[in-house]
């Protein structure tokens, strides 16, 4: 990762942290963008910001931990004031892939329930057409060679997602397939086709999940609301 992208993330963190206001229950998303802003949201709740967070990640809630980010869950919260997550690529009408840390089953869950969702991300995330980074798609271990064939019967080249020669485990026990589309032209007709498949859980096409979009390029930052 170059340091200009180091900064953009950093920034678009800082900018994203300021959105969060007094008394707020906030999902808090995974990956490198989310770091930077867990860090400056910790320094806010030093001086005083009180805010309860959902973490999507249990390195996350690992962090919030270090930092003293007051967290919750859903066996006490319902919904969420505002989400607060990154995205491996994201187009113009705000639709995304996620799911490159290995997340995207919780980060959607926590998406899902908020009332409001800020994505954050540096200027390389912005795409016309999604599908050049790799769309993960979380299927569970048992019977996962046939996930894995209906999915080749779809045409989609596709690699076990592996850590030291070993299937990558998701904090939810499934394993994650990382599918090369190189373009996707219907988003959220390719996000249905690939949830129908028995065995996957979900996939990384996030599909109006986006409200507000916090990016940062140079020394700039943008926050763009949806159309």
């Amino acid at each position: 990762m170059s340091d200009q992208q180091n900064n953009e993330k950093k920034l678009a963190g800082q900018a994203a942290a300021d959105l969060v206001q007094d008394g707020m229950l906030v999902g808090l998303g995974t990956g490198s963008t989310v770091n930077f802003f867990l860090h400056s949201l910790g320094n806010r709740v030093k001086k005083g910001l009180k805010i309860k967070g959902l973490p999507t990640s249990e390195r996350t809630a690992a962090l919030c931990h270090e930092l003293g980010i007051e967290l919750t869950d859903f066996a006490s919260v319902d919904k969420l004031d505002m989400a607060i997550d990154g995205a491996d690529e994201i187009d113009g009408d705000f639709q995304m892939i996620k799911g490159g840390g290995g997340a995207l089953l919780r980060e959607k869950i926590v998406a899902s329930a908020a009332d409001h969702v800020v994505i954050m991300v540096d200027g390389s995330k912005r795409v016309e057409t999604l599908g050049q980074f790799p769309l993960p798609v979380e299927i569970v271990k048992f019977g996962h060679q046939q996930a894995e064939r209906r999915v080749q019967e779809l045409g989609i080249p596709y690699a076990m997602r592996l850590v030291d020669g070993e299937p990558y485990v998701t904090d939810n026990g499934n394993y994650i397939l990382d599918c090369q589309m190189d373009s996707i032209i219907a988003p959220a007709a390719m996000h249905d086709q690939l949830n129908s498949i028995t065995g996957v859980v979900d996939n990384g096409l996030f599909i109006d999940l986006c409200h507000t979009l916090v990016v940062a390029t140079g020394d700039k930052v943008e926050v763009l609301p949806k159309g």
